[in-house]
C-alpha cells in the first residue's frame, strides 16, 4: 500500500518544510533545474505540494495523497490521484518525468521505473532526486528514522543502487549532479550544484528512454 498516511495527516507540516529550510530547498531546486529539459510536456510522479513541479513548469502531476492535490491545483498543475506503480497516462506522451523524493516512498521501485518508461517519448528524460543513503544526511535520517513522521516507513537508496535500477529498466546515459554538503540546520546559504555524486546529500540523476532502433 502507498505510504500516504503521514502526508494526508501532516500535509501542512510537509509544506512548511520548504519555508523553514528555504536555503536547502533552493539548493535542491537548482540541482533539479539543472537536470530538467526546458521544453515539452512534463509529468511529476509524486508531485507532493508542487514546490518543485510548479516552479519548474511541470504541467501534470500524480500523487496518491489527495490532500496534496489541493496545493498543486493552486499552482496550475493538472494533478490526479494515482500511484507511481500505475500511471494513468498513455504511451510516449511526455518529454520528461520528474520524481523528487518519491523513490523513498513507493512500494515497488522496479514497477515505478517500468511504468515511467513507456509514458516517455523516445529520448525523453526521467529525472529522479533523493537523499543519498551513504551521505551524512542520509545516515542521520537512518539513525533517527523512527522519530520522523515522514521517514518512518521510507526506504533510503544509495546513488549507485538507483543507477543500476535505471539501467535494468532500460534507461540510458545517466548523468548525476549533487548539492547539500551540510546538515539541514547548518545550511544557511544556497549551495552550488556539482557534478557527480558522493559528496552532496541531495543527488539528482537524469536518464533517457532509449531511442527505438530501426525496425522497432
Amino acid at each position: 500500500m502507498p505510504k500516504t498516511a503521514p502526508f494526508k495527516t501532516y500535509h501542512h507540516r510537509y509544506d512548511d518544510w520548504f519555508v523553514r529550510h528555504a536555503a536547502a530547498y533552493h539548493s535542491e531546486l537548482l540541482a533539479v533545474r539543472a537536470q530538467m529539459p526546458w521544453q515539452g510536456l512534463g509529468l511529476a510522479i509524486g508531485v507532493g505540494t508542487g514546490h518543485f513541479a510548479g516552479t519548474l513548469g511541470v504541467q501534470i502531476g500524480i500523487d496518491p495523497a489527495c490532500e496534496m492535490l489541493d496545493y498543486t491545483a493552486n499552482q496550475g498543475i493538472a494533478s490526479v490521484q494515482a500511484v507511481a506503480e500505475a500511471l494513468p497516462s498513455g504511451d510516449r506522451r511526455f518529454d520528461s518525468a520528474l520524481c523528487v523524493t518519491t523513490i523513498c516512498f513507493v512500494d515497488d521501485v522496479d514497477t515505478m521505473l517500468l511504468e515511467a518508461f513507456p509514458v516517455l517519448k523516445p529520448g525523453g528524460a526521467l529525472v529522479i532526486a533523493f537523499v543519498d543513503r551513504t551521505s551524512k544526511l542520509g545516515q542521520h535520517y537512518l539513525a533517527h528514522q523512527s522519530e520522523n513522521v515522514f521517514y518512518r516507513e521510507a526506504t533510503f537508496f544509495a546513488a549507485a543502487e538507483v543507477e543500476q535500477l535505471l539501467l535494468a529498466a532500460g534507461f540510458t546515459e545517466p548523468v548525476w549532479v549533487q548539492t547539500l554538503s551540510k546538515t539541514l540546520e547548518g545550511t544557511r546559504e544556497i549551495e552550488p550544484v556539482r557534478a557527480g555524486y558522493g559528496q552532496g546529500a541531495f543527488v539528482v540523476v537524469k536518464a533517457k528512454r532509449a531511442e527505438p532502433r530501426a525496425g522497432d
